[in-house]
């Protein structure tokens, strides 16, 4: 039975898409949810899983194609393949197949380089959960390269007192790329930002010591009732719930002439990856616990790293925060997320002295800054909100009270 190939389908806010690779040839046998093709949107990399075991019989468009939301690019026929030899075959009702344990595996996309490459998938280094090997993986290898032996000229002395001039430099290497559409999408919406909104931003500092302390205190209870390490990024989505209560206007966003406040509370996690910055959203983050939190974070990270993060994981969000303390910033100034109100921006932790009763003492400090579009929100709530979230983080305990 043939089966038609189609490009899922993009939420609103995506238009088209580019494939970026097939990654099977016609002819060739496919597994069901084996990828058979990568597909680039403005906002994420999703692979297109075959919907049943058979052979892929027709690309219709071919990489670098752009294509629309539920368009027809190829064809496959529905058979049973035997996986032991990747040709069709019937096989037994109910026999199935098992993976050693010590055998590597590799996503479809790293497996794809691989075999373009003759590289030898056990010499290769996993990253992933259980030591999947990504594509990020094989492309660290494919950048080290073959070793040569690099043959150092002889150097010509000149008789004493004549000048010498140095050779002109001949090895002055420069390549030029194509812009994913990732990258061009966030360098659009950066624009967009400044463009449209007035953006201003505000600072303060947070005592970082009582909620230091209490992971110190809970963190081995922690991670062995929840399997999962105990964070700071957690207190602060409490935190900034609380703050958003108290002042909606940054849960808010702007539509033409009118205002939409949202009653819920869609925070964006800005998370690093291969291809750029992606914010997955914690949806209803006001219901969950600290655990549900810093589980759902852990997620994200493994997926942006994996590029696996679906186009429902990263659309929407009402507010966004963002760590650049991860890679050492002191401070800096998010930029808005739009159309977003207001975005929080953590940093690293550093030790300073401050003053406390009187006296001079060392503290874990972090610098913390509140960008907000001044359209809709005024000087006034965006101090004291930042303020409400540095009194939480530097009483935690208030985030049990309620006060």
């Amino acid at each position: 039975m043939s089966i038609e190939l189609k490009v899922p389908v993009f939420p609103e806010s995506v238009t088209d898409g580019t494939i970026l690779s097939w990654n099977k040839k016609p002819g060739e046998a496919v597994k069901r949810d084996e990828s058979l093709a990568e597909i680039e949107t403005d906002k994420v990399v999703f692979e297109l899983p075959a919907p049943a075991d058979g052979v892929l019989e027709e690309i219709i468009e071919d990489a670098g194609a752009v294509v629309a939301s539920d368009q027809l690019i190829g064809r496959m026929r529905e058979e049973v393949v035997a996986e032991s030899t990747g040709e069709p075959e019937a096989v037994a009702v109910g026999e199935t197949e098992t993976r050693s344990a010590e055998e590597p595996f590799a996503t479809p996309s790293a497996g794809k380089l691989i075999r373009e490459n003759n590289l030898d998938i056990h010499s290769i280094q996993g990253s992933g959960s259980g030591n999947r090997i990504l594509k990020e993986d094989v492309l660290a290898v494919l950048e080290q390269g073959p070793t040569r032996e690099v043959k150092t000229p002889a150097v010509k002395t000149s008789p004493p007192g004549t000048r010498t001039t140095a050779p002109p430099a001949t090895d002055r290497p420069q390549q030029r790329v194509p812009m994913t559409r990732l990258r061009a999408r966030i360098a659009e919406r950066l624009l967009e930002a400044q463009q449209s909104a007035a953006i201003l931003t505000t600072f303060n500092e947070v005592n970082m010591q009582p909620v230091v302390d209490l992971r110190s205190h809970y963190r081995d209870a922690f991670e062995a009732r929840y399997g999962v390490k105990l964070g700071f990024m957690s207190f602060f989505v409490k935190a900034v719930i609380e703050g958003l209560k108290r002042f909606p206007e940054l849960n808010a966003s702007i539509d033409d002439t009118d205002i939409v406040y949202h009653g819920f509370f869609d925070i964006g996690i800005a998370v690093s990856s291969q291809r750029g910055l992606v914010v997955p959203i914690l949806r209803d983050a006001d219901r969950m616990e600290m655990a549900d939190i810093e589980i759902q974070i852990g997620d994200y990270a493994g997926k942006a790293r994996e590029g696996s993060l679906s186009l429902e994981d990263i659309t929407g969000g009402t507010f966004t925060i963002t760590n650049g303390g991860v890679f050492g910033s002191l401070l800096s100034t998010p930029i808005l997320n739009p159309p977003q109100s207001g975005i929080l921006g953590m940093h690293t932790i550093q030790q300073r002295p401050i003053a406390e009763n009187g006296e001079v003492v060392i503290r874990p400090m972090m610098n913390i800054a509140l960008s907000y579009d001044h359209r809709l929100v005024d000087g006034r709530e965006a101090v004291q909100f930042l303020v409400a979230v540095k009194g939480i983080i530097e009483d935690p305990a208030r985030l049990m009270l309620g006060v």
